[in-house]
């Protein structure tokens, strides 16, 4: 199972970044996908998530009206479109994939598998 996150990097605020999570070694279709981010001393803090299954999604608040995430099933691919980057939107970022979940209530220790995280940061 991997999980590779990329599209990370360094911009002004205001400015967008596209995130994406290339998944392989599973059953894409059965799963939900999960953007995480944290902040070295905080905890993790689940941003947005998608399902597969049946494309509901999931925003925390901080960050409706400004993401968005997609999926390609076809690549087995979850993007995340960043626009509006705030200087608090600096984290490390983490995609995870977890079974048959309810990106509306799961939390991130439900999900089984994390990939590497990516770093984003927003200058002000």
């Amino acid at each position: 199972v991997q999980l590779q996150a990329s599209g990370g990097g360094l911009v002004q605020a205001g400015g967008s970044l596209r995130l994406s999570c290339v998944a392989s070694g599973f059953t894409f279709g059965d799963y939900a996908i999960g953007w995480f981010r944290q902040v070295p001393g905080k905890e993790r803090e689940g941003v947005s998530c998608i399902s597969i299954i049946d494309s509901s999604t999931y925003y925390t608040d901080s960050v409706k009206g400004r993401f968005t995430i997609s999926s390609d099933n076809t690549k087995n691919t979850v993007y995340l479109q960043m626009n509006s980057l705030k200087p608090e939107d600096t984290a490390v970022y983490y995609c995870a994939a977890g079974g048959f979940l309810d990106v509306t209530t799961a939390m991130w220790y439900e999900y089984d598998y994390w990939g590497q995280g990516t770093q984003v940061t927003v200058s002000s």
